[in-house]
């Protein structure tokens, strides 16, 4: 499976610790904790999704929320915004999230990285969760 990760000027350390602790990512950016808008990154890692099966995604940006609500603007992606462990492990279970979301400015590098690993590692439970993104569809 590939992982795309990104993030805005506010979640640039926090993508740097997890890229230094968590695997091997696609990193798309940005480069620096210089102002950016964090819309271009979530489009980044959406057309990279896109064409590629079987893949991921890592936004970042200082609350979550606008990366989140970025992603979820492409048809193919289910970001989700996630702040503990259950978050995490839910957003796989039970709605098939490839897409998750951090606020840097709200949780730590750890919980973070904790976190990633959960939502790569979870599998989606399908039934009447499955029936259930047929109808957001």
């Amino acid at each position: 499976m590939k992982v795309f990760i990104a993030s805005d000027h506010a979640g640039f350390l926090m993508k740097q610790y997890l890229l230094d602790n968590g695997g091997d990512f696609i990193d798309l950016g940005t480069d620096s904790s210089v102002s950016c808008d964090y819309p271009i990154f979530a489009n980044k890692v959406a057309e990279r999704m896109k064409a590629t099966e079987n893949s991921r995604g890592v936004l970042i940006c200082g609350s979550g929320i606008g990366m989140a609500i970025a992603a979820n603007r492409h048809r193919h992606l289910r970001a989700a915004l996630c702040l503990s462990e259950y978050m995490a492990q839910i957003s796989r279970r039970h709605n098939d999230a490839n897409v998750i979301v951090f606020g840097a400015n709200i949780m730590d590098g750890g919980l973070a990285l904790n976190c990633m690993k959960i939502f790569l590692e979870t599998p989606f439970d399908g039934g009447r969760h499955a029936a259930r993104l047929d109808i957001i569809r």
